[in-house]
């Protein structure tokens, strides 16, 4: 078996990992890269990049339906072509893991290892059964992978992952989105827009990431205006019948009904792939799903002495799955693996103020921990509908909320949870405002210009500061 010594090995060539590689070796350190599978990110081949274009392919067709509304009407039915769609969707997909590659083929060879690796201890790897690699730190970069019930393994082919709607080459006539997350509201919406039948299921009542309960109810309405939404739907049985499945539920009045898809899509979670890599070898404490134990801040892991020499970032940590996030982890754990590497003590890095967008119409956004994360009796919200806000109305998105909490103690800006137009770039103004500690005072003396959907935001701001005032009115009377 061969042999390397470095100072840092990280495993996984995805955005984490290439993040700890670059900041290790801008630290000077001696680096190997470890990669078991395909170059290219999980956002480029399976993520962002694809799905926002399948999206915008399915925007081009609701913004020619919604012509008539301005007096614009189109002759002849509009006709998607399903073969051209997919077709620019895997050609520009592939041109995204393009760039992705060669990135990752300019590093040098003697840097990049190919292959599986397993930690024999803290600091020795197993590539393949054929490198030994020692390393005086480890990086943890290994992604996470789609995960649903066996009980759907009865589907066979009939069961597919957002990996392989990104591979067809056409559209099919129905699927069935099992699971209201992120990915499957974004994926289900998508689809029937471009004339795809559509149902998204799901149980427990969950819409997205979304926790304020009057922001769900009403992105419920708004989504489930346009196709079927079901997030608490009562399943009785999920079949495959020949080529389809066969999908029995039972309405709110208990009458039992049945419906047949081409595809079920599953977009019930991802799961960190981190049960390959032979933890257990290793002295990382984890919690009870097998996750290493971290510190999110330096991205060291734990152990029975207090901070082992092993590092986690990105999807492996089960933290923010977002690339944003997986980039700032992974170089902060490439630095501060390099600091161990030499002896030196771990620096938290700055982690930046949480940010969370659906690419759905109307679009979600949340901001902080959003409202979940908030302590009762501790603020007060702030509110704008936009039905009837006037940039809204002028371009024909008029649907959305917008909930904006404050301190009481404070009157910081603590977080937001909406649904709406533009929510993108709203959540980028209030994640920025929430980074800045900024005060809802402080925040309305920003400029707003006239006509734009941020003054919706404003008129959120103007709620909540009233609010604010009040409820501190009262704290003083009552004191």
């Amino acid at each position: 078996m061969k042999v390397l010594n470095v100072d840092v090995a990280v495993i996984g060539a995805g955005t984490a990992g290439l993040a700890a590689y670059r900041a290790a070796k801008t630290a000077g350190a001696k680096v190997a890269l470890i990669e078991g599978g395909e170059y290219g990110t999980t956002c480029a081949r399976v993520g962002c990049m694809p799905s926002k274009l399948l999206i915008a392919a399915a925007e081009a067709v609701h913004a020619a339906q919604l012509a008539p509304g301005f007096g614009i009407h189109i002759e002849g039915k509009i006709r998607v072509d399903g073969r051209e769609v997919m077709a620019r969707l895997r050609s520009e997909r592939d041109r995204f893991v393009g760039f992705v590659v060669r990135d990752v083929e300019r590093i040098p060879d003697t840097d990049r290892i190919r292959g599986h690796a397993r930690f024999e201890n803290d600091r020795t790897l197993i590539v393949d059964d054929a490198l030994r690699i020692t390393a005086t730190s480890v990086v943890i970069a290994t992604g996470s992978r789609v995960t649903y019930p066996d009980a759907f393994k009865k589907l066979g082919d009939r069961l597919v992952i957002n990996d392989d709607v990104f591979d067809w080459t056409d559209l099919p006539e129905s699927v069935a989105v099992i699971g209201p997350g992120v990915i499957g509201l974004e994926l289900g919406q998508a689809l029937h827009r471009l004339g795809v039948r559509v149902a998204i299921l799901g149980r427990g009542g969950r819409v997205g990431p979304i926790a304020d309960p009057e922001i769900r109810a009403y992105a419920i309405q708004a989504l489930s205006s346009e196709l079927v939404l079901e997030p608490d739907a009562h399943f009785v049985s999920m079949d495959r019948e020949g080529d389809r499945v066969a999908i029995r539920r039972k309405d709110a009045d208990g009458v039992e009904r049945t419906e047949h898809f081409d595809y079920v899509l599953a977009t019930t979670g991802r799961s960190p792939n981190v049960d390959r890599i032979g933890l257990e070898n290793t002295t990382v404490d984890r919690d009870a799903s097998g996750v290493p134990v971290f510190d999110a801040t330096t991205g060291q892991t734990v152990n029975a002495a207090g901070a082992s020499s092993i590092f986690v970032a990105g999807d492996a940590s089960n933290f923010i799955p977002l690339l944003h996030e997986a980039a700032d982890e992974g170089r902060i754990a490439g630095e501060n693996a390099v600091r161990v590497a030499a002896g030196k003590p771990v620096a938290r890095g700055i982690r930046r103020a949480p940010l969370g967008v659906v690419f759905t119409d109307p679009q979600i956004a949340i901001v902080g921990g959003g409202w979940q994360a908030l302590e009762q009796g501790r603020f007060v919200t702030g509110q704008v509908s936009f039905e009837d806000q006037g940039r809204s109305r002028v371009i024909l998105k008029n649907k959305g909320l917008l909930n904006v909490y404050g301190d009481i103690a404070t009157g910081r800006l603590l977080g937001a949870e909406m649904i709406g137009p533009a929510a993108e770039h709203l959540g980028h103004l209030l994640a920025w405002a929430l980074q800045n500690q900024m005060t809802i005072q402080e925040m309305l003396e920003m400029p707003f210009y006239h006509p734009v959907i941020e003054e919706g935001l404003r008129t959120a701001l103007r709620d909540l500061d009233a609010k604010l005032r009040s409820a501190q009115a009262h704290a003083t009377k009552a004191a």
